[in-house]
């Protein structure tokens, strides 16, 4: 039986850690208490007087019975295999040891469930992390549905994003969504940043555009590293997605669909223009995308930095600590992901060479 010393002490740990905002429900459970249990200490009960039933269940197996599902459930031809597995192979034979559920409950007990397979599952991807510490290093792409006149039929809008900067370096908008529109892309966002071989890593998602034949030789031709996000994980290519909800959120984003493609082309050209030379990004101390992207950041933030230090001279009353942080904003760093035959192959072939 527990102390009323060690009774004491963990009622005192129960309050403390609903005095700093846990629930008292998650620090008992953290103890490894219940919540009732705690509960009827705090009010005096020293002793949980429950006894549940006593009576047997009519229908429990026997020690030989357990020990003969234990024994099938170990054999050679079923010991790689789960419980729901196993019972409709022994169906199949004619055959009825236990139900699916006791056989679990005797694995459980016996701890025996676990894998059973002789190797573990591997993991098929591992994290491959992107920093961009300058411009045109990584860029992101996606394409967007935007609303045409036709109920179902959407116009499509192809964007890359710097991370570094945030800076849309190029955009297009079309009726139709293919690997040779993105491809066009591609090669006018290099041309316009004047991108070496070699140079940037093109992140995107696993859609049939990004990894289409065309699109994939086209970008081995311009020597632009792809990357892509793991398949049917949707927050892989975060700042593309995210541009897209500024875009969408815009209070002068239509309500009702584009009237045609012009008037599509026309408004996101409006909005590129606003969001590279206009916009304050909150993540990048509030310069605009082209300002960071051309290094004027840094002299801005600093003049920033000379006005606060000087308006803390003139009334240091005003400021109980330091100003204002006003440091240029640090890499930006993607977590990427490969999979593990890719990553074997390539260190393989560093080795080699």
């Amino acid at each position: 039986m527990i102390s009323a010393a060690d009774r004491e002490r963990v009622s005192e740990l129960v309050a403390q850690a609903v005095h700093g905002g846990c629930r008292k429900a998650k620090a008992c459970e953290a103890l490894g208490l219940s919540l009732r249990t705690v509960q009827r200490w705090e009010r005096g009960a020293i002793e949980d007087r429950r006894r549940g039933s006593r009576a047997a269940p009519a229908n429990r197996l026997s020690e030989d019975e357990r020990a003969g599902v234990l024994a099938v459930l170990n054999a050679p031809a079923y010991r790689d295999k789960s419980p729901n597995q196993i019972v409709p192979l022994l169906a199949d034979q004619g055959e009825y040891v236990a139900s699916e559920a006791t056989m679990y409950r005797i694995l459980k007990q016996e701890k025996q469930l676990a894998h059973r397979q002789r190797s573990a599952p591997a993991r098929r991807y591992e994290a491959v992390e992107r920093t961009a510490s300058g411009p045109n290093q990584v860029w992101s792409w996606d394409i967007t549905f935007l609303r045409s006149p036709v109920r179902g039929m959407f116009f499509y809008l192809y964007l890359i994003v710097d991370l570094y900067s945030r800076k849309v370096v190029a955009w297009s908008v079309h009726d139709e969504e293919s690997a040779e529109l993105a491809s066009a892309l591609a090669c006018e966002a290099c041309h316009l940043e004047g991108v070496a071989p070699g140079e940037v890593v093109l992140h995107s998602d696993n859609g049939a555009s990004m990894k289409g034949a065309t699109m994939l030789a086209t970008l081995y031709a311009l020597g632009v590293v792809a990357s892509f996000s793991r398949p049917s994980v949707s927050d892989d290519n975060p700042f593309s997605e995210a541009l897209f909800r500024t875009l969408k959120y815009r209070p002068e984003y239509p309500d009702r669909a584009f009237e045609s493609l012009a008037e599509a082309r026309a408004w996101v050209e409006r909005f590129v223009r606003w969001y590279n030379a206009e916009h304050c990004h909150s993540s990048l101390k509030f310069v605009t995308p082209n300002q960071r992207h051309l290094g004027h950041d840094g002299e801005l933030l600093a003049r920033r930095h000379d006005v606060y230090q000087q308006a803390q001279a003139t009334h240091p009353q005003r400021w109980s600590g330091s100003t204002r942080n006003w440091t240029p904003a640090s890499s930006v760093i993607l977590p990427t992901y490969r999979p593990k035959t890719v990553a074997r192959r390539e260190n393989a072939e560093a080795k080699a060479a």
